[in-house]
């Protein structure tokens, strides 16, 4: 190498166009050089030898680094921890955007699913909000319909007779319709529980009969057996099931006290028809037990009764329990039902022309006798 690859002694006197590399590049002719052509000299006519310029040589082709991953080997798409430690050993980077885990490829992100369950929570509510409005324009239309005019009449539906029945029906009842969506599953309980005491009662006709046919001194019993059907069927449906119905379809207390006071007592009959007392027509527990002795077949029949009338008794109970929860819900008192018969009693035709007509004649009389 040349001397000038070392710092030079400060004394010396260094000449850098003296340079081997220069000096044997300035002897090569085959170069064109400002030497060996003068624009301004006229008598070279002939233009400046062509710049022979060596050819570079091809580089050699850069050999792509074998991957990473194998195609048998499945991509690691795991957590950025996983991914910086194999960015650490292997040396090259991976950007965040690739070494997270809500790429496509992992499916649905967090924030995706709860998107999609909110709106799936919404849509349910709008669904439900929107079988609402229905219900309850179809409840307006059918009050609306059913609405008392000047020469309006509502048209009784209950009980559901055949059209060529010389009777008709007796009573307008519609629970989805003139009672609040709150109490309906009440009413409806109800409404199944005076159907399940009707049909109790029948089946307790039928035991009376069977035993009347195997001992012929139960004679008494199936006569009443036959009054206790005949009496207690509709008698139930007006003392207490329609007192029910009118107190939940326009919150009257007084209605509320009539099915308390009615019902009350109705519970405690059904528990004397499961006890069963001898002579009394009811296929209770005590006349079932007695039957058993003069006729096996008989006996299982009325122990039957006996179990449907303890069911009966005990259901009575809980229903009286659930309509005065719900009653104390209502805000009803003793002193609405007080006001609500003072104005029923005064507002009702008859008693005000019964009383009229009760007052007119003591007065006549008292007349007649001051003469």
């Amino acid at each position: 190498m040349s001397k000038y690859t070392s710092f030079p002694e400060p004394n010396e006197d260094q000449n850098p166009f003296q340079d081997p590399s220069v000096t044997q590049h300035s002897s090569n002719t085959g170069y064109a050089t400002l030497d060996l052509y003068n624009p301004f000299d006229n008598k070279t006519l002939q233009p400046p030898p062509p710049y022979e310029a060596t050819v570079p040589t091809a580089p050699p082709t850069a050999q792509t680094p074998p991957s990473r991953t194998t195609p048998t080997e499945p991509r690691n798409y795991g957590s950025y921890t996983n991914q910086n430690e194999d960015n650490s050993t292997s040396g090259s980077y991976v950007p965040p955007i690739l070494q997270s885990t809500d790429s496509p490829l992992s499916g649905d992100t967090p924030q995706q699913t709860a998107v999609s369950a909110t709106t799936a929570e919404l849509l349910k509510k709008q669904e439900e909000l929107e079988r609402r409005a229905r219900e309850l324009e179809r409840r307006e239309r059918e009050l609306d319909a059913h609405a008392l005019g000047p020469g309006a009449a509502r048209q009784n539906n209950w009980p559901p007779l055949p059209s060529f029945c010389p009777v008709g029906p007796c009573f307008y009842q519609d629970i989805n319709v003139e009672i609040s969506q709150n109490f309906q599953r009440t009413v409806t309980i109800m409404y199944y529980y005076w159907m399940f005491t009707a049909c109790t009662l029948l089946f307790n006709l039928i035991s009376a009969l069977a035993n009347f046919c195997v001992n012929a001194g139960e004679g008494v019993g199936f006569g009443l057996a036959i009054l206790w059907f005949l009496l207690f069927t509709p008698c139930s449906w007006v003392c207490w099931y329609r007192p029910v119905y009118k107190a939940f379809r326009s919150d009257s207390s007084f209605n509320f006290f009539a099915f308390f006071f009615v019902f009350f007592a109705q519970v405690v009959f059904y528990v004397i028809m499961t006890i069963g007392i001898p002579g009394w027509g009811f296929s209770g527990w005590i006349v079932s037990l007695a039957a058993l002795k003069s006729s096996v077949p008989v006996g299982v029949i009325m122990m039957l009764n006996a179990v449907v009338f303890t069911a009966q008794a005990a259901m009575g109970v809980v229903m009286l329990k659930r309509v005065h929860s719900l009653y104390r819900q209502t805000g009803a008192s003793f002193e609405k039902a007080q006001a609500e018969f003072a104005t029923g009693v005064l507002s009702n035709q008859t008693v005000r022309q019964a009383a009229a007509s009760a007052t007119t004649s003591a007065a006549q009389g008292a007349f007649a006798g001051a003469r």
